[in-house]
């Protein structure tokens, strides 16, 4: 990206697009019972709360009546048909690792199969988006987080603590290149999980070899244990790589979120707040309720002069429904250089 004179004055920047991720798929609704909700009531008027304090996208997953996380897409279909009714602007983004809970005490902290994955592209209502990770990492959720962080929750447990600091995200080519032409096929929007510049860079091959061929929506995800720091250094270095076109959400873990979206708000990007990232106000007095971080950010965007999105202004935003017919024009959409004559982009694959 290139920031010009003017570039931080708000009149010269899109509308602030707000992620919820109320849901806290590594959390028991007794580590935070006000706030997680359970049955499906009350999974649909989380959405509704966020959407009204000015959280214009949902990350969403879902939990099984006894609190579980829940892996049936029936669950997801139900919830989906849900939040549809009740908050037909909000962009619906599913989480693309379904539920990565551990399924039992002392069991691993680990995401689904690609096959299983891969059934979100056949979601019923369909989602506007679906997290897609790219490149297999470790996701040591915990390795910023200070002992205080977690103290009297479930991630304090020795067997659960071990279960998420050995985490691993799979995610091989061999997945993630059937899984966006799923994702395309069905109309669904790839909203890529970029964990450090590498995975960006891979992106950016996808797109110059046909593979992907629509906007480049993305996070930049700073937790730390195999992802970015959430610096200002890792920051920029990432930003300097990304094109003019990106529509870029910061994402952080516990007390890193709120300076690391005050960054976001000021620069122009996009911000993402909720259970799932963060259980604190940020002098850790008390525990934070996913719909009281976004009303903290919306107060913070007024104080920069920053406008709120509302669910129909992020789907522009973020170009919901489109997709390109050709690698020149996806290429030119998202402010890349465009690619050189006659030189053979990698290993392209034999078209079918």
């Amino acid at each position: 990206m290139n920031f010009l004179d003017g570039s931080l004055f708000p009149e010269n920047q899109d509308k602030l697009v707000i992620t919820a991720a109320p849901y806290g798929p590594e959390w028991i609704p007794s580590d935070f019972p006000e706030d997680i909700p359970v049955s499906m009531e009350a999974q649909v008027q989380k959405a509704v709360d966020c959407y009204n304090a000015g959280a214009s996208v949902l990350h969403l997953h879902v939990r099984e009546l006894d609190g579980s996380g829940s892996k049936k897409l029936s669950r997801f279909n139900e919830l989906i048909a849900g939040v549809r009714k009740a908050v037909p602007d909000m962009l619906i983004q599913v989480g693309g690792s379904i539920s990565f809970a551990p399924e039992s005490e002392g069991a691993a902290a680990k995401w689904l199969s690609d096959d299983t994955r891969h059934m979100l592209a056949d979601l019923d209502p369909k989602p506007d988006q679906v997290t897609v990770t790219v490149n297999t990492s470790q996701m040591n959720v915990l390795e910023q987080m200070d002992v205080e962080d977690v103290a009297g929750t479930s991630l304090a447990t020795p067997a659960v603590n071990r279960a998420y600091r050995e985490m691993i995200v799979p995610s091989n080519p061999s997945f993630f290149e059937e899984h966006i032409r799923r994702l395309t096929k069905a109309g669904i929007q790839s909203a890529f999980q970029f964990y450090n510049i590498n995975s960006y860079e891979t992106v950016e091959r996808l797109i110059r070899r046909g593979i992907y061929k629509g906007p480049l929506v993305c996070n930049w995800v700073a937790i730390g244990g195999g992802m970015d720091q959430p610096t200002i250094y890792s920051l920029a270095n990432f930003l300097r790589a990304i094109p003019d076109g990106t529509m870029l959400t910061v994402e952080s873990s516990m007390r890193n979120v709120l300076p690391i979206n005050m960054m976001g708000i000021a620069m122009g990007l996009h911000v993402r707040c909720g259970i799932e990232d963060n259980l604190w106000n940020q002098s850790r007095t008390e525990k934070m309720s996913t719909v009281k971080q976004v009303e903290q950010l919306v107060r913070m965007a007024r104080e920069f002069g920053r406008e709120i999105a509302d669910g129909k202004e992020a789907r522009k935003i973020c170009k919901i429904g489109t997709f390109y017919e050709t690698v020149d024009e996806t290429l030119a959409a998202n402010g890349f250089a465009p690619n050189p004559k006659g030189r053979q982009q990698g290993f392209l694959r034999k078209a079918a």
